[in-house]
């Protein structure tokens, strides 16, 4: 990030005293208040909750120019677009307005924040759904179909088996402007796509995952683990070069 965006927004935030008043703990989240800056934002804070693997960032992003919120559930970040705003005074009233509620929603699950097509599928409904595993090739049910995750571009997660200590997972998504189920995996928090279980109604997606989901899970685990062990036979390997 450039120094005078830095400086930019320290100048912006210096007494900034909606933030100075939030509380620390707030709807079981914990306030962070250490800033971050990488190469195109700058995080002013965050709300966190480790045990329930959820955070909301509040940040600057640089190349937009605009303050903005960031959720993190689970592995997947993504940007809430009802928050986006150039100027800070906005930003705040933004923040005052629905900040909390969006807290209050993701700490207990809210039917009402769905879109009516969502509810119109019969996701949360889905009998097969609602019997899917605890725990899948060492992978944990995270989220679950009987409570869709909105996450943006009108895309809600409908199932992610997610190993945290591998970084590793396997989602299914559903857009409501496709009228579409698909999936993506990730493998130390890289997305790996492919299209095997793209779907358009909730039975066609039922046998795709019965055909292809422990396969998918296998792989995805297998990836992850040999990822894991290179990396650590090279940094033993360089561990043990006598140096130059």
């Amino acid at each position: 990030m450039k120094d005078e965006t830095i400086e930019k927004v320290d100048a912006e935030i210096d007494g900034w005293q909606y933030m100075q008043a939030l509380p620390e703990h707030w709807h079981g989240f914990t306030l962070d208040r250490s800033k971050s800056i990488d190469k195109d934002s700058y995080d002013l804070y965050r709300y966190v909750n480790e045990e329930l693997h959820k955070s909301a960032i509040v940040y600057f992003h640089e190349e937009t120019h605009e303050y903005k919120v960031r959720l993190k559930i689970g592995l997947i970040e993504f940007c809430r677009i009802e928050f986006i705003t150039a100027k800070l005074a906005d930003f705040e009233q933004l923040l005052v307005k629905q900040f909390e509620q969006m807290l209050m929603d993701m700490m207990e699950f809210n039917p009402a924040a769905l879109s009516s097509i969502v509810r119109d599928k019969k996701i949360m409904e889905w009998e097969n759904g609602a019997k899917l595993p605890e725990t899948l090739e060492g992978f944990t049910l995270f989220i679950r179909p009987a409570q869709p995750v909105k996450i943006n571009n009108g895309s809600y997660i409908v199932i992610d088996y997610v190993d945290f200590a591998l970084e590793s997972s396997f989602t299914v998504y559903y857009n409501i402007y496709r009228d579409e189920f698909f999936a993506e995996a990730r493998i130390w928090n890289i997305p790996d796509v492919n299209y095997d279980f793209d779907s358009n109604e909730l039975p066609e997606l039922e046998e795709k995952l019965h055909q292809h989901m422990l396969p998918r899970l296998r792989e995805v685990r297998a990836r992850a683990q040999k990822e894991a062990a290179d990396h650590a036979a090279k940094a033993q390997k360089e561990e043990g070069e006598p140096p130059v």
